[in-house]
C-alpha cells in the first residue's frame, strides 16, 4: 500500500501541535490569503536547498535528505503554505545564507565541504537561539521543513523509521530496545 503524502503531512502537523510555520494552511487545507504572486525558485535554488537539507540530515546507513528530493519539497511547502511575510523571510534568508557563507568561507555553500556547511548552519542555529531575530528565523524554517519532508517521505518513513503498514493488528505492548528505530506514522 502506498503512503498518502498529504495524510502523512497532516498527521505529522497534528503530532507537532501545529507549531511549524505554515501549519494552519496544512491543517485547514486552504492556502494563505496573502502570498507573493509569481514566486519562483530556479533549479539552482532547489539544488541549494537539497544541499542544506543534506547538511541537516546527511547520508549515513540510510539515505540523506537530498535523496528524498528535499529541495523540491521545501519549495512546494513555501509556495503552498507560507503567507507573504513568511515567504519573504524564507527567500531573504536563503539569499543571506548564500551571501554570508561566501563572504565568510570564501566559497559557495554548494561547493563547500560538509564540515564547513555544518559549522555554518550550527552557528546560525546558535544565533537563532540567542537572538530570535528576523534573519535567524530561516534556520528554524529550514530545519522544520527538512525534518518534516524527510520523515514524511517514503525513504524517511521506511528506511530511517520503523514503518508498519496500516491497517495492522493492534498490539498495545510492543517491546522496544535501546537503538531500535522509532515507528513511522
Amino acid at each position: 500500500m502506498a503512503m498518502n503524502r498529504r495524510d502523512a503531512l497532516k498527521s505529522v502537523m497534528v503530532m507537532m501541535g501545529g507549531t511549524m510555520v505554515g501549519s494552519t494552511a496544512i491543517l485547514t487545507g486552504c492556502a494563505p490569503e496573502q502570498q507573493i504572486e509569481g514566486l519562483n525558485f530556479s533549479p539552482e535554488d532547489i539544488a541549494f536547498l537539497d544541499e542544506i537539507g543534506d547538511t541537516i540530515i546527511p547520508e549515513t546507513d540510510t539515505p540523506g535528505a537530498k535523496a528524498t528530493g528535499i529541495g523540491a519539497f521545501m519549495v512546494m511547502m513555501v509556495k503552498d503554505t507560507y503567507d507573504a511575510e513568511q515567504q519573504k523571510t524564507f527567500v531573504d534568508g536563503l539569499n543571506s545564507i548564500r551571501k554570508d557563507f561566501k563572504s565568510t568561507k570564501g566559497s559557495d555553500f554548494v561547493e563547500a565541504s560538509a564540515e564547513d556547511r555544518l559549522a555554518y548552519l550550527n552557528g546560525m542555529y546558535e544565533q537563532y537561539k540567542s537572538s530570535k531575530g528576523e534573519d535567524a528565523k530561516v534556520i528554524n524554517m529550514l530545519r522544520d521543513l527538512t525534518v518534516l519532508g524527510y520523515f514524511s517521505s517514503e525513504i524517511g518513513a521506511t528506511q530511517a523509521l520503523n514503518y508498519v503498514e496500516v491497517p495492522g493488528r493492534f498490539d498495545p505492548c510492543i517491546p522496544w530496545n535501546e537503538g531500535d528505530k522509532a515507528y513511522a506514522i
